[in-house]
């Protein structure tokens, strides 16, 4: 088991009295005086060392019996991004947590998509967050119920059932038992003028932890988009989104202090999992500040990430898209690899309308795609080959690339595919498994950086100089790219 920061009183003291935004939501500030939990930068005067307890989670906190602070909101942080770092059970469990797999699947379901007993599943994540996965579930409904409440008019009612309640009253004990404030007099505090959104249409905030690097990011983003799915237009990156109950489309727009975010869900109960997804897309419970002071011990990439501080990784809305995606991209440009998921698109795609106009289809399910007619993709034999393989294991569910797919073994399943060398594999591991320590070592254009920065150039002098760099190698690939002008570096004009 994995002790987390919330064990060591002495560094939690320190961060909370420093209003250390960087460690909110790797651990939480409980006050033994007044029953309240906070985020360490909450802007009230410290509470004393002695009157402070911390735990792992906001449901840790909430089964304790404290509720949330209404001036720092806690349940707002960004995720710890141990879950994103990690790959072993517990990790894997907090992702499909995240996705909405309790809501939709209960214990069971959850417990069956990890090959574990619920029992032990239970264990595993009460011994490290203080909290089971009914617990964790039900944080994550109150988050969702707080954020329907404050952004949109829907009736309260309608709130519950999106949220992921099964009752009215469940909704309305637990939004009090969590924010000491009824549902309507947590809509009464929301600042008056501020407009309403539509049903279906809404506007948030997605924070995250300083600094970020927008530009390859969203430049990468931007530049890969395929159209139809995905576009960049007035500063925002839009794209549709396959979910559990329907399709949403979503356009976000980096701010200095956080992604702007606004969703149309053809299902309000998707809410939870595309904010999930849309986290996961731009890498936002990253700690940049570990990633870059790690990178920064290499003399040579020092200087890369001094100048842009804060690269994210960007990952991907749908792992199985991604992977087809890569396919297509393998040994030809972006603007290949862009025309020939189009072809596909419109073809196989599913189609979705669009209030503001631009994006047309969903991207292929690996179901649609399995049933495509290898002669019509104008393609080499060998990569058509690798397609088929693709799609019909990802259709058939032999081969999965979900959040809680374990690492290594997938990888070890992609590299048995024909066609799938270790570039194909890391990237996928990459952007869509995300594993922050992916590396490509035989990349051309990582070869081109390293030589040009004083790194060895060869795959395999390389890869042992990035030994150094772990478990951060992946976030090494986005600095040794930028050092490049292919578009991918650039946020767009």
């Amino acid at each position: 088991m994995q002790m987390g920061m919330h064990t060591d009183t002495e560094r939690c003291v320190r961060a909370v009295q420093s209003k250390d935004a960087r460690f909110d939501g790797w651990f939480f500030t409980a006050v033994l005086t007044t029953r309240i939990y906070c985020r360490p930068s909450c802007p009230v005067v410290p509470p004393k060392p002695e009157n402070m307890t911390f735990y792992p989670s906001a449901a840790a906190c909430q089964q304790a019996g404290f509720r949330a602070c209404k001036r720092c909101r806690p349940d707002t942080s960004p995720g710890s991004p141990e879950w994103n770092q990690r790959a072993d059970l517990v990790a894997r469990a907090m992702r499909l947590v995240a996705d909405g797999v309790v809501d939709r699947e209960g214990v069971p379901g959850l417990a069956a998509r990890l090959g574990y007993s619920t029992r032990q599943i239970e264990r595993q994540l009460l011994a490290e967050l203080g909290a089971g996965p009914l617990a964790l579930a039900r944080a994550q409904r109150a988050q969702t119920a707080r954020l329907l409440i404050e952004t949109t008019p829907l009736p309260m009612a309608e709130i519950a059932f999106a949220a992921g309640f099964s009752s009215i009253r469940a909704f309305n004990d637990t939004v009090r038992e969590v924010y000491a404030l009824s549902p309507s007099e947590l809509r009464a505090r929301v600042p008056k003028g501020r407009a309403a959104s539509t049903p279906g249409a809404l506007t948030l905030r997605l924070p995250f932890r300083a600094p970020l690097n927008p530009d390859n990011l969203f430049g990468h983003l931007a530049a890969t988009a395929v159209p139809g799915v995905e576009e960049w237009r007035d500063g925002a990156y839009r794209r549709t989104l396959r979910l559990p109950y329907g399709h949403g489309i979503v356009a976000l727009t980096p701010q200095p202090d956080h992604i702007a975010c606004r969703l149309t869900l053809g299902d309000l109960r998707d809410l939870t999992v595309a904010i999930s997804r849309c986290r996961r897309l731009l890498d936002l419970d990253a700690d940049p500040v570990a990633v870059d002071d790690q990178l920064r011990t290499d003399p040579f990439l020092a200087p890369l990430v001094d100048k842009a501080p804060g690269r994210r990784v960007p990952r991907t809305v749908d792992e199985a898209e991604f992977a087809v995606r890569a396919v297509l991209g393998q040994q030809v440009s972006t603007a290949a690899a862009r025309t020939h998921a189009a072809r596909l698109v419109t073809a196989h795609g599913e189609p979705v309308d669009d209030p503001e106009g631009g994006l047309t289809h969903l991207f292929p399910a690996p179901e649609a795609l399995a049933a495509v007619d290898p002669e019509s993709l104008a393609m080499p034999r060998t990569r058509r080959t690798t397609f088929t393989t693709l799609v019909g294991q990802l259709a058939d569910g032999s081969l999965n690339l979900g959040v809680e797919s374990d690492w290594a073994h997938t990888r070890a399943r992609l590299l048995e595919l024909p066609g799938f060398g270790p570039w194909t594999v890391d990237v996928i591991a990459m952007r869509a498994l995300g594993d922050p320590d992916a590396f490509l070592p035989t990349d051309l254009g990582i070869r081109r950086a390293a030589q040009e920065s004083g790194l060895p150039s060869t795959p395999a002098a390389l890869t042992a100089r990035a030994a150094a760099w772990r478990p951060w190698r992946a976030y090494a690939v986005q600095y040794l790219w930028a050092t490049d002008s292919h578009p991918i570096n650039f946020l767009p004009v």
